[in-house]
């Protein structure tokens, strides 16, 4: 198993937990626009990993195909090598990272690094399954839409580039709830993990977004 161990900064983390489609990456993208914080989503650490071609983006292309989640060795290094990246007392959003216990204790061994928070966005299945299988986005450019909420001005035509709109693989319905049944039988231990170092504090999120962002700068003053 990889580990934390010999990376080299100093970062003060805060710990994003929830569904897919919960909002953890909006929130984050919101928050990451002021100087005190840095957004990590590994889902776009992913993405890049893929399209580079890196052997850990090949390895984890295989499992997200299949609505699964990537293996707990594969997503340690992918985080360890961003996090070595970044400057020394940096204050990081941590979005979809770690989904294990076992993550969470590779990261919770690094001296490097210390997290402050871990916040659980809680939703309901039935609004997350409409959010993520109504999202499409831009092959070219990366701007997303969605088809109830955000449709593109021409059918299948990004509006900023007129690239190709698309729905992601992994937003399809089958995946997406096999995805929230791995999150959920997943889900539990992490919990418990940042219970008892009394780190965890829950969220509601079905609410308007900026309300949710309101609630967040006050828990991270």
């Amino acid at each position: 198993m990889r580990s934390f161990a010999d990376a080299e900064v100093s970062v003060r983390i805060t710990v994003f937990l929830g569904a897919p489609g919960s909002g953890k990456g909006t929130q984050a993208k919101l928050l990451s626009q002021s100087d005190r914080f840095v957004h990590l989503s590994t889902g776009d650490i992913l993405r890049n990993a893929i399209k580079e071609g890196t052997p850990l983006g090949r390895e984890a292309k295989t499992f997200m195909d299949k609505g699964e989640l990537v293996p707990d060795a594969t997503m340690i290094g992918l985080i360890k090598d961003t996090l070595s990246k970044l400057k020394p007392d940096q204050h990081v959003i941590l979005d979809g990272f770690p989904r294990t216990v076992a993550q969470a204790e590779a990261l919770n061994s690094n001296t490097a690094t210390q997290v402050e928070h871990a916040l659980l966005f809680e939703i309901v299945d039935s609004l997350l399954i409409d959010r993520l299988t109504g999202r499409r986005v831009c092959k070219q450019c990366g701007q997303p839409f969605h088809m109830k909420h955000i449709r593109p001005k021409k059918e299948g035509i990004c509006d900023l580039c007129n690239g190709e709109v698309i729905q992601r693989s992994d937003d399809h319905e089958d995946v997406v709830k096999r995805r929230l049944e791995i999150f959920h039988s997943q889900n539990k231990g992490l919990v418990d993990y940042y219970s008892d170092k009394h780190k965890l504090k829950r969220i509601n999120v079905d609410q308007p977004a900026d309300s949710v962002q309101k609630i967040l700068m006050e828990l991270l003053k």
